[in-house]
């Protein structure tokens, strides 16, 4: 009985100590980003890997402002698009394919935001219905080529809802109704400005670097 008890205090030990250690959440290296310090920033279109047609432009017109937040001149997105789509560039993927120095060339900017959406709409499961978006960026340098940053985040819904309160038709009930909501308002677009500002803004862990149009440029 008494080796079981020891034994048990062992493992509780050893996993309190293993909480104790994980590993802290990695800091970005900045180096190439103040070496940089660009204040002019063109985004792309983004990827849209989402199976919903709307992701691409509505992601795209929610980015601008948390860049601008944060202290950067952002080339216009519907002049960048349609100076594209003028060119040939008709899908994101295209724009993604041109060469950091050509875009400098034609656009004048000092680094380019890449971003790629994994998820963009409604995910429906039996006792909950929900509006995801998620997404990834990369902010190169249009000069060198060099990778500056790069980030995620996601948002949903969701967070912070509670069905549990109506049981389980109550809980079926909502997700229906949300599912419908979801559906008919485009919840996507106020999801993705959420998802924009999380991803996007200077404050964020990990985020992007204040620009120099902002009072707090140079502090981080």
């Amino acid at each position: 009985m008494l080796e079981k008890i020891l034994k048990s205090v062992v493992c509780l030990s050893v996993a309190i100590l293993a909480a104790g250690c994980a590993a802290p959440v990695k800091q970005l290296d900045y180096t190439a980003f103040k070496q940089s310090r660009p204040k002019t920033i063109l985004i792309l279109p983004p990827l849209n890997e989402s199976p919903d047609v709307k992701a691409t432009y509505g992601m795209l017109a929610q980015m601008s402002y948390p860049l601008a937040e944060a202290g950067y001149y952002v080339l216009p997105v519907a002049l960048v698009d349609e100076t594209l789509k003028q060119n040939g560039m008709t899908a994101a993927a295209d724009s993604h394919a041109i060469a950091p120095a050509k875009l400098q060339e034609i656009f004048g900017a000092d680094a380019a935001l890449y971003v790629t959406i994994s998820k963009y709409g409604s995910v429906y499961t039996v006792l909950n219905s929900a509006v995801v978006v998620t997404a990834n960026a990369k902010l190169m340098d249009l000069k060198s080529g060099a990778l500056l940053w790069s980030g995620t985040a996601s948002a949903s819904s969701a967070e912070g809802s509670n069905n549990g309160g109506g049981g389980l038709i109550g809980a079926l009930v909502a997700a229906a109704v949300n599912q419908i909501v979801n559906n008919v308002t485009d919840r996507g677009f106020t999801i993705a400005g959420l998802t924009s500002q999380r991803l996007l803004s200077a404050q964020q862990p990990n985020g992007i670097l204040y620009g120099p149009y902002s009072p707090k440029y140079g502090t981080d």
